[in-house]
C-alpha cells in the first residue's frame, strides 16, 4: 500500500510517500480503507521527536481517520465489511480500573492512533474493533475525519473538567485551531457567552460565524486587557488554553474570581510561571486535559449528526502532499482542519 512515512525524526522533509507493507489484523481488530485523515499538531510533534513518545521507526502518523471497513477480525462484533466509519483515536485496554470506571482516557496503557502506533497517513490502517464508530449519515469523509480528536478534547475540557454552565463567560484561545473552532460552537450551544482570539483580522468574521460573541485580535490587542474591558473588569469564568508560554500569563490573569483554566497543549513550549498567591487568593483552578472518553466522543458525534455542531475544514489535500499540509499547519494561516484524502 501507499503511505506517508518518516524514517527519522526531523523537519517536514523527513516525510516520504512510499510503498509499505499493509497491516495485518488480529482477531479483535478491523482493517479500514482510509478515505480521509485530518492533521493535528500532534503529528508534527511526533515527527519532530519528543521524549514522551518513544516510537519505533519508520512511523506512519495520522490520528483522525474516516473510511470504509475492508476486513473484520473473527472476534469483532457489530462491524461489517463496507461500513462507513470514523475511528476513535484513543486506544484503551477496557480492563483497568480507569476503563471500567468510564475514564478510559486515563487508561494505564493508553495510546493514541498515529502517535504511539501507526496511523492514517496511509491507504489502510488497522484499529481495535471497539474503536470504529458509524459515521453520521450527513457527513463527508473529510468532515468525519475532521472532528474526533479535537472534539473529544474540547468537550472534556469545557464540560467534564471546567464544568461550564449556561450564562458563564468563556475565553477560547485560537479560534482558527481545531480545538478552538469546535470549542466555540460547544460553548455557544451550552448557553455561554464566548470570547475568542485570532491572529489576523480576516479570521474575525469566521470566528463570529461559529458563534463567538467577541473576537480579540491578539496581534493588535492585549488579550487580558480586552477580556477585562469586555467583562466590565470581572474576567471570564473559563479559559480553554492549548498554546502555552506565549499566552499563559494573559490567560491566567483574564480569569474572574473562582475561574477555571483548562489546558491541553504546549505549542509554544512546555514551561510557564505560576504565582501561587494569585492562584489561592482568587480561588482559581488550573487543570490539565488529555484527550477525552469514548462516551464523550459519542455525545459529540450525536450532536454533529443532528447538525448542532459542525466540523470546520479549512482545506483538503491529497495524501502525497502531507509535507505541504504539515507546513501549512505550522504557518498558522489555516482556520479549522487540514485534511488529507486517499482515492
Amino acid at each position: 500500500m501507499k503511505a506517508v512515512v518518516f524514517h527519522q525524526h526531523g523537519g517536514p522533509e523527513q516525510l516520504r510517500f512510499e510503498e509499505v507493507e499493509p497491516p495485518r489484523i488480529q482477531p479483535d481488530e478491523v482493517l479500514v480503507r482510509v478515505k480521509a485523515c485530518a492533521l493535528n499538531h500532534l503529528d508534527i510533534w511526533i515527527r519532530q521527536g519528543i521524549p514522551a513518545y518513544q516510537i519505533p521507526l519508520p512511523h506512519i502518523s495520522g490520528c483522525d481517520v474516516a473510511g470504509v471497513v475492508e476486513q473484520v477480525g473473527t472476534a469483532v462484533a457489530g462491524v461489517a465489511v463496507g461500513d462507513r466509519v470514523l475511528v476513535s483515536p484513543g486506544l484503551s485496554c477496557w480492563r483497568c480500573k480507569y476503563c471500567l470506571a468510564g475514564r478510559d482516557n486515563l487508561c494505564l496503557t493508553y495510546k493514541i492512533l498515529g502517535a504511539h502506533v501507526n496511523g492514517g497517513y496511509a491507504e489502510l490502517v488497522k484499529v481495535p474493533g471497539l474503536n470504529v464508530l458509524p459515521m453520521p449519515v450527513a457527513l463527508t469523509f473529510e468532515q468525519a475525519a475532521a472532528f474526533p480528536l479535537v472534539s473529544v478534547t474540547a468537550w472534556h475540557m469545557l464540560f467534564t473538567l471546567a464544568g461550564l454552565r449556561p450564562g458563564e463567560d468563556v475565553l477560547v484561545m485560537g479560534a482558527g485551531s481545531g480545538v478552538g473552532s469546535i470549542a466555540i460552537q460547544m460553548a455557544k450551544l451550552a448557553g455561554a457567552r464566548v470570547l475568542t482570539t485570532v491572529g489576523s483580522d480576516e479570521k474575525i468574521p469566521k470566528a463570529k460565524a461559529l458563534g463567538a460573541n467577541e473576537v480579540i485580535n491578539h496581534a493588535k490587542e492585549q488579550v487580558m486587557k480586552q477580556v477585562k474591558a469586555l467583562t466590565d473588569g470581572r474576567g471570564v469564568d473559563v479559559v480553554v488554553e492549548h498554546i502555552g508560554p506565549e499566552v499563559w500569563d494573559q490567560c491566567f490573569l483574564a480569569l474572574a474570581k473562582g475561574g477555571r483554566l483548562v489546558t491541553c497543549g504546549a505549542t509554544t513550549g512546555g514551561e510557564v510561571k505560576l504565582d501561587l498567591r494569585y492562584l489561592f487568593s482568587r480561588q482559581l483552578t488550573v487543570k490539565g486535559s488529555y484527550m477525552g472518553t469514548r462516551a464523550e466522543l459519542l455525545e459529540v458525534a450525536s450532536l454533529i449528526g443532528q447538525v448542532k455542531l459542525k466540523p470546520v475544514v479549512d482545506r483538503v489535500l491529497p495524501l502525497q502532499e502531507a509535507r505541504a499540509a504539515q507546513e501549512l499547519l505550522l504557518s498558522r494561516k489555516v482556520f479549522g482542519k487540514v485534511v488529507l484524502t486517499v482515492p
